[in-house]
């Protein structure tokens, strides 16, 4: 997973939530590029939220989804574990306090990271639509367009009439996350001032929902297939194949393990 295709996962899972905040574990983004974490902390777009209260059992190789419990005595190091009811030959499985860290990112922290790369201040204003969020006032060659931030699904910029995806203008250099400025101006720029101007290209919209469903789809004969093929074997093990295959576009094993099994 190079830099970018790390911001452009977290994304997309925004995009998903329409509009709530997005869980990570520690435990996951450790598999991210370390650089590329580091820089969405350090730029805001991960922000450390409450601990988790369940994690996958390292016990056995069943790897379930588990409630931790921690014992936090005075004097003494907090110690978590979780109590296996699956198994008559596990009980009691410890779990390193580390894997309950868990960093968020919301729909306010992706705009201000917009804003920021804009150079422009975040607007107070409330959009004319629920899916929007409104970034500022950007300046192109020709004029000024409020920048908005569509959230009812796949993140675009919006200005005027005019769409662009927010994952189309990711740029990574030196260790931070920027956008291309040049690119958004134009945008800018071409945009209508009518007053739809805030209405995406719905022809945009449904070719990029189908490329996303036909990948889900890929996921999923690939799945069956390796459980023809390797039966017996934990969701994570397979999605962890499809990961390294060319399907996989960039995506990590979790989101594939989600998308596979449904």
């Amino acid at each position: 997973m190079t830099p970018e295709a790390a911001l452009v996962e977290l994304l997309e899972r925004v995009g998903a939530r329409h509009g709530a905040a997005v869980i990570i574990s520690d435990h996951e983004l450790s598999a991210w590029p370390s650089a590329a974490v580091a820089a969405m902390k350090n730029q805001g777009l991960l922000a450390e939220t409450r601990p988790a209260t369940s994690a996958v059992c390292p016990g056995c190789e069943r790897e379930c989804v588990m409630p931790v419990r921690v014992l936090s005595d005075p004097g003494r190091r907090a110690e978590a574990f979780i109590v296996c009811d699956k198994r008559s030959d596990i009980n009691r499985v410890p779990v390193p306090l580390g894997w309950l860290t868990q960093w968020q990112c919301s729909v306010d922290a992706v705009c201000e990271f917009v804003a920021h790369s804009m150079g422009v201040r975040r607007s107070v204003q409330r959009a004319a639509s629920a899916d929007l969020q409104n970034i500022g006032m950007v300046s192109g060659k020709k004029h000024s367009q409020m920048l908005c931030l569509r959230v009812g699904g796949p993140l675009e910029l919006i200005a005027g009439s005019n769409a662009l995806p927010l994952v189309d203008v990711i740029v990574y250099h030196d260790g931070a996350y920027s956008l291309d400025r040049a690119r958004i101006r134009r945008l800018v720029d071409c945009a209508s001032t009518a007053d739809n101007r805030h209405t995406p290209s719905n022809a945009r919209r449904e070719a990029r929902k189908q490329t996303t469903a036909t990948m889900y789809a890929s996921w999923r004969q690939e799945y069956r297939n390796l459980k023809l093929k390797q039966p017996g074997k934990s969701g994570t093990w397979y999605s962890q194949r499809i990961a390294r295959m060319d399907i996989a576009n960039g995506r990590d094993a979790e989101t594939i393990r989600k998308q596979m099994t449904k």
